[in-house]
């Protein structure tokens, strides 16, 4: 077997599951991709979804030599889904919750080790700048991440913040923590990096596909799309926004919500800029969280052009194949409110406005687990609130594990589905 490595995003493939169980797989060592148009091909496994934790996924078990094919509805990558937008934060202390942490850890050895084997760049450190007012929820959280894992951050005053990031006006009665070793992904060229090196290992990916239907058949799993049938010894389900769709059982526990992300011309660009702004995230006492990114060359990174921000709570409530892609009423007025507090320099007209989607969970930390029922043939990642695209390059990882030897040794128990029923 080869040297294991794993990653995972979700993306959106489209179908309606029926139930049934199955048995254990025999990883195939030779590799043949397959037409197609091939009749009742046979796979070690089959992902659903080739987005981000997908194309992670695809390429951790291709790595590992088993006969693969990932399946999506759209192209790859593409912006219907969770996964466009051109920059996600990356960062260790986590104020969501310190169970993250160590999974942040092999995060972050994971992208180094595509960015290394592949040469493309997919990590920029920046470092992120966090502020609140003193006791907020926030930075309470990083604090508490940092000290139980002897994260290294940066503590300054006000006026050492503002001489350092002075595009920010940080109120007198706020809390400033800087963390150096953080910084942003590029989530557009991390799932094409993933999916280009699955296929080149010999994964079969195929796109403009629509799953009907996945039910299993005695020991195996058949999945049934537009463009034909195919059994597998493994499943697994990185639908998305389609994850309830996808997923039985989990249509209750899953909210799908549409959210809008700008991107503004400042009048001087040069303050906000790549090596001159670092990512940030800030807690409003009256309005929560707040995130944005530096303005990003276009020759680097593509676009949209500008400075980028959005307001981190679920947005309006959708459905993955009905998504209505008009800025939601509000949005414009409530970015403007946090740049006018927080960054009154880069006020300006607004350049693009983009929606992509959260599959919230009802505690908004991750669903990871075997599928109930299914006797470790179906393994799902879903719910990520949000927050998920840092965890793309351990997520692939974890999925890889836990369909093909049936666990994990990375510590995913916090995220099980034994939680669900509490």
């Amino acid at each position: 077997m080869k040297r294991r490595i794993f990653l995972t995003t979700a993306s959106a493939a489209i179908g309606l599951p029926l139930i049934t169980a199955s048995k254990s797989l025999q990883p195939q060592t030779e590799i043949k991709p397959m037409s197609r148009n091939s009749a009742a091909a046979h796979y070690d496994a089959i992902v659903l979804g080739v987005g981000s934790m997908g194309s992670s996924t695809c390429w951790f078990l291709a790595d590992r030599g088993f006969k693969v094919l990932g399946i999506e509805q759209f192209d790859i990558s593409h912006d219907k889904g969770s996964h466009a937008g051109q920059s996600r934060i990356i960062r260790k202390s986590y104020f969501e919750h310190p169970d993250y942490v160590p999974l942040l850890e092999r995060a972050y050895a994971n992208w180094k080790n595509i960015e290394d084997l592949t040469g493309s760049k997919i990590f920029n450190h920046t470092g992120v700048l966090y502020f609140g007012k003193k006791g907020n929820e926030l930075t309470k959280g990083v604090n508490t991440s940092s000290t139980k894992y002897s994260l290294p951050l940066d503590r300054p005053t006000i006026q050492q913040a503002q001489k350092q990031f002075p595009a920010f006006r940080i109120p007198n009665d706020y809390e400033v923590i800087f963390e150096p070793d953080a910084g942003f992904v590029t989530p557009e060229r991390a799932i094409l990096t993933y999916a280009e090196d699955a296929i080149k290992k010999g994964a079969l990916i195929q796109t403009k596909e629509t799953v009907a239907e996945w039910k299993q058949e005695g020991s195996t799993i058949k999945v049934t799309s537009d463009k034909g049938t195919y059994t597998c010894d493994k499943l697994i389900i990185t639908a998305g926004g389609w994850a309830p769709k996808m997923i039985p059982g989990l249509k209750q526990e899953l909210i799908v919500t549409k959210q809008m992300i700008i991107w503004v011309n400042p009048k001087d660009w040069k303050p906000f800029s790549l090596g001159n702004f670092p990512c940030w995230i800030l807690e409003d006492p009256e309005r929560g969280s707040y995130y944005g990114f530096p303005i990003l060359p276009t020759k680097e990174f593509g676009g949209p052009l500008g400075l980028k921000l959005a307001h981190h709570k679920p947005g309006e409530v959708t459905h993955a194949d009905n998504v209505n892609r008009d800025t939601t009423p509000g949005t414009e007025e409530d970015l403007m409110y946090c740049l006018s507090k927080y960054m009154p320099d880069a006020l300006g007209p607004i350049l693009s406005a983009k929606s992509c989607l959260y599959t919230n969970s009802k505690d908004q930390n991750f669903i990871i687990d075997h599928l109930p029922g299914y006797d470790k043939k179906v393994t799902i990642a879903t719910g990520f609130s949000g927050h998920g695209f840092k965890f793309v390059s351990v997520v692939g990882e974890i999925l890889a594990d836990l369909a093909m030897k049936g666990k994990t040794d990375l510590p995913i128990g916090f995220l099980s589905m034994n939680r669900l029923n509490k």
